[in-house]
C-alpha cells in the first residue's frame, strides 16, 4: 500500500464500514454548509425579486403627509395642495387622499357584526390616483371627475377586500360604509409601495364629505397625504422640495417618504437576517468541526490493533497520517455536497412559497465544499497526528 490510490481506498473503507460513525461526522458539515447556502441564495432571490419590483414601480413614488397642524384636531393638508405641489418643477403626477376614520366597512347589512370589529380603510381620493401610483384596475373603473362633482356614492374597493367580500369582476355590488350604501364600481389592483390600499375602500371627495365629515357650507374636505410621482433620479430634492411648496410658510408640518426606500430598508433587514443565518452556519460547521476531531480520536484508540499491525509491517508514519487526513477530507467532501444539495432545495421551497425568482450565485457551491473540507481536513490533523505517533507495542496497551 504505498500509492495514494491504496489510501484513497482503505480511507474509503474505513467509513464505509462504520456508517453509523461516518454519518455522525457528516452532521457538522452538512448542516453548516446548508444553513450558508440557503441564507444567501434566499436573501440573493429575495433581492433579486425586490429589484424587479423596484424596476416596475419606480423609485420615483413620494409620499407627502401631514404631520401636525396647530388649532386643528387632525392634521391636514391645504385644500389646494395638489396645485401648490405642482409648481415644483421636478413633479410630474400628484393625487391627494383623506383617510378617514371611525367608518365601519361591511359587505352587506347582515354582516355588520362580523366586520364591525375588523377596521378597514376607508379613503376619500381623486380620479388621479391609479395614475400616479401606476396600478391597473381589476375590473371595473376608477372614481371618475362627474363622481367628485355629483357627490355620486361610488366606491372603489382592493383586490385584498373584494376577495374577502367576495365581489367577482363586473359584479354589481353595494356595500354599506357607516350604514351609507355605496356601488361598488371598480376593483383596485395590487398595490406594491403601499400594501394598505389592497384592504381599503375608495370613495370621491364630495361623497366622503356629505356623509362621513361635518364641514361648514364654506368648507371642503382637506386632503391629508398626497401621493407624487417626480423626475426619476431627482426624488430627494422634489421630497426636499415637496415640503416647503405645499407649506409655504403655513402652520402645517408636511413630512415627505420615498416610498421604494421601504422596500431597500426591508432588504437591509434581509441582509441583517442573511448575517445571522451564516454566522449560525459557520458556528454549526466549527461545532461539527469539532465533532469530527473528537469522533476520529476516538477512532484512533478503537482501531489502534489496525494501525499497528500495519506500522509492523512497514507503514510509515506519514502513510498512517495521510490515511486519517484523506478520511477527513472525503467527510468534508461529502458534507459538502450535501450540504450545497440540501441548501439549494431550501432556497427552491423559499422561493417558491413566496414567489420569488430563484437565484444562487455561482460561486456559492465551490465555496461552501471548499469551507467544509478545510474544516474537517484541520479537525482531522490531530487525530491524523496521534495515529502517526502510536507505535506497535503501544498498540497492544491500547487495544
Amino acid at each position: 500500500m504505498r500509492t495514494f490510490k491504496d489510501l484513497v481506498g482503505v480511507a474509503l473503507n474505513g467509513l464505509l464500514a462504520r456508517k453509523m460513525r461516518t454519518l455522525l461526522l457528516l452532521l457538522g458539515p452538512v448542516i453548516g454548509v446548508a444553513a450558508i447556502i440557503a441564507a444567501v441564495g434566499l436573501t440573493d432571490s429575495a433581492k433579486g425579486d425586490l429589484k424587479r419590483k423596484v424596476d416596475e414601480l419606480g423609485t420615483n413614488l413620494i409620499e407627502a403627509s401631514a404631520s401636525s397642524s396647530f388649532g386643528s384636531a387632525e392634521p391636514t393638508l391645504p385644500d389646494d395642495a395638489v396645485e401648490r405641489a405642482f409648481t415644483v418643477v421636478s413633479v410630474e403626477k400628484v393625487s391627494a387622499v383623506r383617510e378617514l376614520s371611525n367608518i365601519a366597512v361591511t359587505p352587506y347589512e347582515e354582516a355588520g357584526e362580523q366586520f364591525e370589529t375588523v377596521p378597514i380603510p376607508v379613503i376619500a381620493t381623486d380620479s388621479e390616483l391609479p395614475s400616479v401610483l401606476e396600478v391597473d384596475l381589476v375590473a371595473g373603473r376608477w372614481i371618475d371627475p362627474f363622481d367628485e362633482n355629483s357627490t355620486a356614492r361610488s366606491a372603489v374597493v382592493g383586490a385584498g377586500l373584494a376577495r374577502e367580500f367576495g365581489i367577482l369582476p363586473g359584479e354589481l355590488r353595494v356595500i354599506e360604509l357607516a350604514g351609507v350604501d355605496y356601488a361598488v364600481v371598480g376593483i383596485l389592483g395590487r398595490v406594491e409601495l403601499e400594501p394598505g390600499f389592497d384592504n381599503a375602500v375608495f370613495v370621491p371627495f364630495g361623497s366622503a364629505a356629505n356623509d362621513f365629515v361635518e364641514l361648514d357650507p364654506d368648507e371642503s374636505l382637506e386632503p391629508n397625504k398626497l401621493y407624487v410621482r417626480g423626475v426619476e433620479g431627482r426624488e430627494s430634492e422634489t421630497a426636499d422640495a415637496l415640503r416647503a411648496a405645499v407649506n409655504l410658510g403655513g402652520p402645517q408640518e408636511i413630512v415627505t417618504e420615498i416610498k421604494s426606500e421601504a422596500l431597500e430598508l426591508a432588504a437591509q433587514s434581509d441582509r441583517q437576517l442573511q448575517l445571522i443565518v451564516v454566522s449560525m452556519g459557520l458556528l454549526a460547521i466549527i461545532v461539527g468541526g469539532l465533532g469530527i476531531a473528537n469522533v476520529m480520536s476516538i477512532s484512533v484508540i478503537q482501531r489502534s490493533a489496525e494501525i499497528g499491525i500495519r506500522r509492523a509491517l512497514g507503514h510509515t508514519r506519514r502513510i498512517i497520517a495521510t490515511q486519517f487526513l484523506l478520511e477527513a477530507m472525503v467527510v468534508g467532501i461529502l458534507g459538502g455536497v450535501l450540504g450545497v444539495l440540501v441548501g439549494m432545495l431550501a432556497i427552491f421551497l423559499g422561493v417558491s412559497i413566496a414567489g420569488w425568482v430563484f437565484v444562487m450565485a455561482g460561486w456559492l457551491a465551490p465555496a461552501g465544499i471548499v469551507l467544509a473540507m478545510t474544516i474537517s481536513v484541520l479537525a482531522g490533523l490531530y487525530p491524523a497526528v496521534r495515529a502517526a505517533r502510536l507505535e506497535p507495542l503501544e498498540t497492544l496497551r491500547l487495544g
